[in-house]
């Protein structure tokens, strides 16, 4: 007696539906499974699984890469992502410096200048040539826009011989060594310069101190100049630099006197006795700069 299938007709095996039912060979139950077909099966779902990852690791891929391109996007367009954040740590957390401290160095100077005067204060350092034709050199001598010619020089070891007055005392008891005298003109009127030489500063100094009204260099006549100031009024100044003392003469070359109305005659005094000054100190300036180049 023979029975038939019961509940419709046999199910059909899918691998991928649960609980469905495998076919065995002959519908026999006690037979043996279908080895072929399970090995096609297996076959079949280790590919799916081999897919399946593949495109999830492309999709990871494209994932991470959309979200470095968003940051970069970010950062490109927000100030505070382009490498200056809007927090810093406090000073405390910030590392200090290798405490190596920097070299220092003590302040240097360029030493100061030397004292052109020093130069021309005492025989031992006022060593270069001196003459009344190194200190009044050429043939005239401009002030400003006056231009006066030179006269006759002199020079003389005899330092009273070349004095009136006065002076001949205030030059011996200073111990004067040497007395140099050179006379200039313009428009009638004529001055003479004389230039005592002293071995010290003090001395000339002293002698400054000691002349008086009565204190006269002689005028120097010669090289076209007649006698001037042996017996008129004229007017004469005393002044000092360094070792050197200067005196001025100037008066008229008729022989009038000289009253405080005779502008012409000041003046040419004045500049005489301003370039001898200039001129001395130029010495000293000289000699200060040769030192200092040694």
């Amino acid at each position: 007696m023979s029975y038939g299938q019961q509940g419709g007709p046999q199910s059909q095996w899918d691998p991928w539906t649960p609980q469905s039912q495998q076919p065995w060979n002959g519908g026999d139950s006690g037979g043996a499974p279908d080895w072929a077909a399970l090995a096609e099966a297996s076959e079949t779902r280790a590919k799916r699984r081999r897919l399946l990852f593949i495109g999830g690791g492309a999709l990871a891929t494209l994932a991470i890469g959309t979200a470095v391109a968003m940051a970069v996007v970010s950062a490109d367009g927000d100030p505070e992502g382009s490498g200056r954040p809007s927090t810093l740590p406090n000073s405390a957390d910030i590392p200090s410096g290798t405490g190596t401290a920097e070299p220092s160095f003590e302040p240097t100077s360029a030493p100061p200048p030397l004292d052109p005067k020093e130069f021309v204060s005492s025989k031992n350092k006022d060593t270069a040539p001196i003459g009344p034709n190194i200190l009044f050199p050429g043939t005239q001598l401009t002030m400003g826009t006056t231009v006066y010619k030179k006269g006759a020089t002199a020079d003389t070891k005899n330092c009273a011989a070349a004095a009136k007055g006065t002076l001949v005392k205030v030059l011996n008891d200073n111990d004067c060594t040497r007395l140099m005298r050179v006379t200039y003109t313009k428009d009638g009127v004529a001055v003479t310069v004389g230039v005592a030489v002293f071995d010290t500063e003090a001395q000339a100094l002293k002698a400054k101190k000691d002349a008086d009204t009565k204190s006269i260099v002689a005028s120097l006549a010669g090289d076209g100049v007649k006698e001037f100031c042996n017996s008129a009024v004229c007017r004469s100044t005393t002044n000092s630099y360094g070792r050197y003392a200067y005196f001025t003469i100037a008066g008229f070359t008729n022989g009038k006197d000289v009253t405080t109305k005779d502008t012409a005659v000041f003046t040419t005094g004045d500049d005489l006795g301003e370039f001898t000054f200039r001129q001395i100190r130029r010495r000293g300036e000289a000699q200060a700069s040769e030192a200092a180049n040694e």
